[in-house]
């Protein structure tokens, strides 16, 4: 339940951060409505795989640079994976397309923020341990 709820949310934000920022897009090769859906929620999928995976591994790697700006990184950090997502989702012909590391840096600002509201209106049950 929790998986849906944040594929849900990543694919969400991305979306609506695309209607935003012009360097951002979602690219895909249908006019059909469900079919555009399911575009965005498989770069959904993409992003909240790579920010499950690969994202702990940038951060323990970039500590320093954490400590350093004040978490402040993190947002660089959100702008790699957001161009591992492009990069990954570019393999299969269609999903986000970022124009440049620029746009990558503000698209993670924007999407932090989107992502941030929508977790406060839709919050990730706690598995009991």
């Amino acid at each position: 339940m929790a998986l849906i709820i944040r594929v849900a949310v990543n694919s969400l934000a991305i979306w609506l951060t695309t209607l935003i920022l012009p360097g951002l897009e979602i690219v895909h090769q249908t006019d059909e409505g469900w079919k555009q859906v399911g575009v965005v929620l498989v770069v959904g999928l993409i992003f909240t795989i790579l920010n499950a995976i690969v994202k702990p591994i940038i951060q323990l790697f970039s500590i320093p640079f954490l400590l350093l700006t004040f978490g402040l990184f993190a947002f660089v950090i959100n702008a790699i994976m957001l161009l591992l997502t492009d990069w990954v989702s570019g393999l299969i012909g269609w999903g986000l397309s970022v124009e440049n590391f620029g746009w990558a840096l503000l698209g993670a600002i924007v999407i932090s923020l989107i992502a941030m509201v929508l977790n406060s209106l839709a919050p990730i049950p706690k598995t009991p341990r």
